[in-house]
């Protein structure tokens, strides 16, 4: 936890509760699926929810802002996300069922209440939002043909609508047809663990 309140001193007591309950709650889980690689449980907060907040060092949601997580496994970067943002509505969603339902637990259990979990395939959901974020679900062009549908046209943010993904390593192929459209942010700029040494946060405008 010591992790989270270093990069945001500015947490209330409620959501300083819910991200320490975060811990066990995912231990929890993991012991039933594998949600986290039993190797890295241990770095839950460093590796999955810092990273995910990543997101946040890149943009402040403004409230009323509405967030689609695609391919959120067990709830990165979404349930980090909710937690930084009450006032903004997350729907998280993911082809495992197994994986959902204990999303959906782990909100339940912390009172997340501006989170919605479902299970699903992003290119059957009609819902639109104000950005699409994900954590190395799958490549910028495939997440653009299937959820660009999904990204609203009128702004309330500071950056314009678009997609937020979490990416590490070499980017240069994937990102090459957006080259003149992505800004790439160093999560490097931002944290100053070894880990976030190859993290990126990868912004594309719909």
């Amino acid at each position: 936890m010591e992790i989270i309140e270093k990069y945001f001193p500015e947490l209330t007591e409620r959501q300083k509760k819910q991200f320490a309950a975060l811990y066990d709650l995912y231990i929890g889980w993991n012991s039933k699926i594998n949600l986290i690689s039993r190797k890295d449980i241990e770095n839950l907060y460093g590796k999955h929810v810092l990273h995910s907040l990543g997101i946040a060092k890149v943009i402040r949601f403004a409230g009323q802002s509405a967030v689609l997580d695609v391919g959120t496994g067990g709830g990165f970067p979404g349930i980090p996300l909710a937690i930084l943002f009450p006032k903004v509505r997350f729907l998280l969603i993911d082809g495992v069922g197994k994986k959902i339902k204990a999303a959906k637990d782990i909100a339940e259990q912390i009172d997340l209440e501006n989170i919605e979990c479902k299970q699903g395939r992003v290119e059957e959901e009609k819902a639109q939002f104000d950005f699409v974020v994900s954590r190395a679900a799958m490549p910028l062009s495939d997440l653009l043909k299937t959820a660009r549908k999904n990204i609203v046209k009128d702004r309330k943010n500071a950056i314009p609508n678009g997609f937020l993904c979490l990416k590490g390593g070499n980017l240069q192929a994937e990102l090459k047809p957006f080259k003149n459209k992505v800004v790439v942010y160093e999560l490097t700029d931002y944290f100053s663990e070894e880990f976030f040494r190859t993290k990126k946060v990868i912004y594309l405008p719909a």
